[in-house]
């Protein structure tokens, strides 16, 4: 039995490739991916579904085309479905270099906290103490994105670095298999 696309992913993709996409765009990129009307009409309930979810906004029509956009917690959604999809290419070979992540955000954006605590988890960080995470894997720009997309100038800070205390670089061998 194949398996049914996820047009939302794959609208998740297209959007964040650029800042604004003509809704006809997707259309074409969906249907020339799949060789199916069908898929159109898939790809057209997906979207609104994204719209209906607070992950995609509707700009204003220029003419009879209509463009698209990620919102802020589309944003997060298609870093997300990046970092889960099978096709993620991150390297698993240790360069010696340890990622750092320390995130500060008030009580206030609770939400949005959890979100980049998920991502982290799902990019194989390992939470050292409440706010710093750490990991061998290459993600710094994946985060750096995040970052800039998200605007946390001083809410998160990436530090790479091939320097450590031997103490922790021992247990952090240990959590990461001996990298």
């Amino acid at each position: 039995m194949a398996k049914t696309p996820d047009y939302s992913k794959k609208i998740l993709k297209i959007l964040s490739e650029k800042p604004v996409v003509a809704v006809s765009d997707i259309h074409t990129r969906i249907d020339a991916q799949n060789d199916d009307k069908k898929a159109v009409y898939a790809a057209t309930r997906s979207l609104k579904a994204l719209a209906d979810g607070g992950y995609v906004e509707a700009i204003s029509s220029i003419g009879d085309q209509s463009y698209a956009r990620l919102t802020k917690a589309g944003k997060q959604k298609a870093h997300s479905a990046i970092i889960d999809a099978d096709t993620a290419l991150v390297s698993h070979n240790w360069d010696g270099k340890w990622r750092i992540i320390l995130l500060d955000m008030p009580e206030s954006r609770k939400n949005e906290r959890e979100s980049l605590r998920y991502i982290l988890k799902k990019a194989n960080f390992v939470c050292l103490k409440n706010s710093a995470w750490v990991s061998p894997f290459p993600y710094e720009h994946l985060f750096t994105n995040i970052k800039k997309d998200l605007g946390l100038t001083t809410e998160l800070t990436i530090i790479v670095t091939d320097t450590i205390d031997e103490v922790s670089h021992q247990e952090l061998l240990k959590v990461f298999g001996g990298k």
